[in-house]
C-alpha cells in the first residue's frame, strides 16, 4: 500500500495501460462496484474517477474486468508488487523482466546440470519397522493405522490371486501394486474422500481405502455386467464416480494436463478439495507431463504430482531414462514446490501427503511428491522382468525393503496388531476374494448393444454399420466368441 501511495495516480495509470497491453494475463484486476472507485492491480489502493481517464478504456472494458477478477493469481500478484516497490540503488545492474527482477553479471557462468549431493529423501521408519528417533512426521491413529496395513494386505492378497488367475486365462490381463503397496494406501489415508483422484494403473489401494469392495474389483478384471465401465476397458482399469477416482485409461500421462484442469475448476468453485494425480517415473518422459506441471504451476491449480519412482520404466531403467537427479528436482523447474521421499514408508508417505494436501488447499498452489520406491513384480503379465535385470535385486527389495511387513513391524511392536489378527485378516481376504471371483466369472457379460451406446443421442451412419458387421461376424463364427455374449 506504501508503494503505491509513493507513486503518482498518472503513474500508475500509465504503468497499467502498459502492463495491461503487454501481460494482461499476468495479474489481477478487481472492481469494486458498489464503491465506485476503481482498485488498481493487485492490492493497490483506489484510483479515482477523476484520473480514470488516464486509463485505456479498451484496457478496463467491464467485462474483461470481471474475468480476470475470477481468474485472479496470488502468485502475479505477488511478482508485481515487487516490480513496483523497487527503490534499490543498483538499478543499472539489473532488468526489470516480466516475471520478476535479474540482476546482471559480467562472468560467464553456466548453471551446473546436477548439485554435488542429491536431493535427500525423507522417511520415518528403517527398514526393521523401528521409528527414526526425533523425526518429524504426521500422528496416525491407531484405528487408521489398523486400517492402512489391512488394506495393505488385502492388496497384497487380491493381486497374487488376480495374477494367477490371468495366467489361468480366467481373465485377460493383470499388473500387480508388489512393492508399492505403501504409497497408493498411505496417500489416500492422508486424503479427504472429496479430493479427486486421477491415477494412472497402481492405485487401487486408493479405491480399496476408500470403501471399493472385493467384488467391485472383480467385476471389473471379468468385465461384466456390474462392471461400472461395461466391459469396454481392460482389466484394472478402474473407475468410479462414487468415490471421486476418474477411470484408468492406457494412454501414459494424459491424466496430468486433466488434473491441471480439474483442479483449477476446485479453485474457481472455493472447494476446500485437492486433486491428486499418479504418475511412474516412465511417464516423466512424456510431453504431457511437462505440459501438466507447467499448465498448473502458472494457474496456481491445487494438485498433488504424486510420481512413483519404481527404478524401471517397464524395462527402461532410470538412469537410461533421464540424467537429472530423479523427478523431485523437475519441480524447480516450474515453480512447484517438491519433495522425494521413501516411498516404502506408509509413514512417510503420510505425512508427506498430509502437509502437501493442506498447502495445495490453503495456498492454492500445486505440489510434486516423488516416491522412491520399487517395482517388485513384472511390470505386467505381459512382462517377464527377469530378461532385463537381475534376479537377486528382485529378491532383495523383495525382503529387505518390504513396505508391508515394514509397517506391519511398526505398528505390531506399539501394541496394536498381533499374529492372531494377522492369520484372520489373511484367511478372510482370500476366502472373500475367491468368492467374488466365483461371482463375477458367472455373471453374464453386457450385450453387444452396450458397444455403441452411451457417445451419441442418436447414433450416426456408421456407427450403426459397424454394430451390423459385428453381429454379423459373431453370427457367422459363434465359436470364437464367448457363448455368454448376447447379440
Amino acid at each position: 500500500m506504501a508503494n503505491w501511495l509513493r507513486i503518482s495516480s498518472r503513474t500508475v495509470a500509465n504503468h497499467i495501460k502498459k502492463r495491461m497491453n503487454k501481460e494482461f494475463m499476468g495479474g489481477a484486476v478487481h472492481v469494486n462496484q458498489s464503491s465506485g472507485l476503481w482498485w488498481g492491480l493487485n492490492r493497490g489502493g483506489p484510483v479515482s474517477d477523476r484520473n480514470r481517464r488516464h486509463m485505456d478504456p479498451l484496457a478496463w472494458n467491464r467485462a474483461t474486468l470481471l474475468c480476470v477478477q475470477r481468474f485472479k493469481t496470488t502468485l502475479a500478484e505477488k511478482q508485481h508488487d515487487s516490480f513496483l516497490s523497487s527503490d534499490s540503488d543498483d538499478d543499472n545492474q539489473s532488468v526489470d523482466f516480466p516475471g520478476g527482477k535479474v540482476s546482471y553479471t559480467s562472468e560467464m557462468s553456466f548453471i551446473s546440470e546436477s548439485s554435488q549431493t542429491r536431493v535427500p529423501c525423507y522417511r520415518v521408519l528403517e527398514d526393521d519397522g523401528d521409528l527414526i528417533s526425533d523425526c518429524d512426521f504426521q500422528q496416525v491413529s491407531k484405528e487408521d493405522a489398523v486400517k492402512m496395513y489391512s488394506n495393505m494386505v488385502t492388496l497384497q492378497i487380491m493381486d497374487n490371486i488376480f495374477y494367477e488367475a490371468q495366467r489361468q486365462g480366467r481373465i485377460s490381463f493383470y499388473l500387480t501394486s508388489a512393492g508399492e503397496e505403501a504409497i497408493s494406501i498411505a496417500s489416500a489415508a492422508a486424503l479427504s474422500e472429496q479430493d479427486i483422484i486421477l491415477p494412472q494403473y497402481r492405485e487401487p489401494g486408493v479405491l480399496l481405502w476408500r470403501g471399493f469392495t472385493l467384488q467391485e474389483f472383480a467385476d471389473q478384471c471379468f468385465g461384466n455386467k456390474a462392471d461400472y465401465g461395461k466391459g469396454r476397458q481392460m482389466p484394472i482399469h478402474y473407475g468410479s464416480k462414487k468415490h471421486n477416482f476418474f477411470t484408468i485409461s492406457s494412454p501414459i500421462a494424459t491424466q496430468l494436463p486433466q488434473a491441471a484442469g480439474i483442479a483449477y475448476s476446485l479453485k474457481m468453485d472455493n472447494k476446500k478439495a485437492c486433486v491428486v494425480s499418479y504418475i511412474g517415473d516412465g511417464g516423466t518422459s512424456e510431453g504431457d507431463f511437462h505440459a501438466g506441471l507447467n499448465f498448473a504451476a502458472v494457474m496456481e491449480a491445487p494438485v498433488i504430482f504424486f510420481c512413483r519412482n519404481n527404478g524401471w520404466a517397464i524395462s527402461t531403467n532410470v538412469s537410461e531414462q533421464f540424467r537429472s537427479d530423479g523427478i523431485v528436482v523437475k519441480g524447480r523447474a516450474y515453480g512447484i514446490r517438491s519433495i522425494r521421499v521413501d516411498g516404502n514408508d506408509a509413514l512417510a508417505v503420510y505425512s508427506a501427503v498430509s502437509a502437501a494436501r493442506e498447502m495445495a488447499i490453503n495456498e492454492q498452489r500445486p505440489i510434486l511428491i516423488e516416491a522412491l520406491t520399487y517395482r517388485v513384480g513384472h511390470h505386467s503379465t505381459s512382462d517377464d522382468s527377469t530378461k532385463y535385470r537381475q534376479l537377486d535385486e528382485i529378491v532383495y527389495w523383495k525382503k529387505a525393503r518390504n513396505p508391508v511387513n515394514r509397517f506391519r513391524n511398526w505398528v505390531q511392536n506399539i501394541g496394536w496388531w498381533s499374529e492372531q489378527q494377522e492369520a484372520q485378516l489373511r484367511n478372510s481376504v482370500r476366502k472373500q476374494l475367491l468368492e467374488a471371483i466365483q461371482v463375477a466369472e458367472k455373471t453374464e457379460k453386457p450385450p453387444l448393444s452396450e458397444l455403441f451406446t452411451d457417445v451419441y443421442d442418436h447414433p450416426p451412419s456408421n456407427l450403426e454399420e459397424q454394430e451390423k458387421h459385428l453381429r454379423e461376424t459373431v453370427t457367422r463364427h459363434p465359436k470364437d466368441y464367448p457363448s455368454d455374449i448376447s447379440v
